[in-house]
């Protein structure tokens, strides 16, 4: 357990962060498509952004930031509401452990450990073969309009900061929507037996 000179020095440092002046950050969508995969269709994305010094400092102090991702796929229709045919999200940590020193990216029970905080960036920007759409899913040969995001989930950050949050932009650090049209490919359609090759076949 840490000492209590560690929570006081913690504790300071959010009082510290969550008493500083506002500032304005986005992450931008540099690119972003999908493609057909043995398991379905995949998406690979990137994104631009640095952090902030409020939140550099931060996560750097033991505050892990929660990162989400997330996807839509939907076909419009002129005569009804759009369908949507896939919704996916997931959540990646960022984190420094003192004693390791080393920052760590987490997806469920999956990390990744990092010696500096630009190499644990420079992963999370990088989006690679997600499965958004699984195989069983019915995807048809129409065309589609795909969206990606990436934002801060200030939700899970400390309740200090999330009081903040609600004032300061420092914490507010998201993308747009980044919309892009597609199209499934069509599958080869199953070879036909005809009269003919069966009765070839049976001689």
């Amino acid at each position: 357990m840490p000492g209590a000179a560690s929570i006081a020095r913690l504790l300071l440092v959010l009082a510290g962060l969550v008493s500083g002046a506002a500032g304005a950050d986005e992450i931008a969508v540099r690119a972003a498509n999908l493609r057909a995969a043995e398991e379905g269709i995949v998406l690979n994305a990137e994104f631009a952004f640095e952090l902030n010094a409020r939140l550099g400092e931060a996560v750097s102090n033991g505050v892990p930031l929660y990162f989400v991702i997330e996807f839509d796929l939907t076909r419009p229709r002129w005569y009804w509401l759009d369908e949507k045919t896939a919704s996916k999200r997931v959540q990646v940590r960022l984190s420094y452990h003192a004693l390791p020193r080393q920052y760590r990216l987490s997806t469920g029970v999956v990390q990744q450990n990092f010696d500096s905080l630009s190499d644990a960036l420079n992963v999370l920007k990088q989006v690679r073969n997600w499965l958004v759409v699984e195989r069983g899913v019915a995807v048809s040969d129409a065309k589609y309009e795909a969206a990606v995001r990436m934002r801060l989930d200030t939700d899970l950050l400390p309740k200090p900061i999330q009081v903040s949050a609600l004032t300061s932009r420092d914490w507010n650090l998201e993308s747009p929507w980044r919309r892009f049209a597609f199209r499934a490919p069509q599958q080869p359609p199953a070879p036909v037996e005809t009269r003919e090759s069966a009765e070839g076949d049976a001689r």
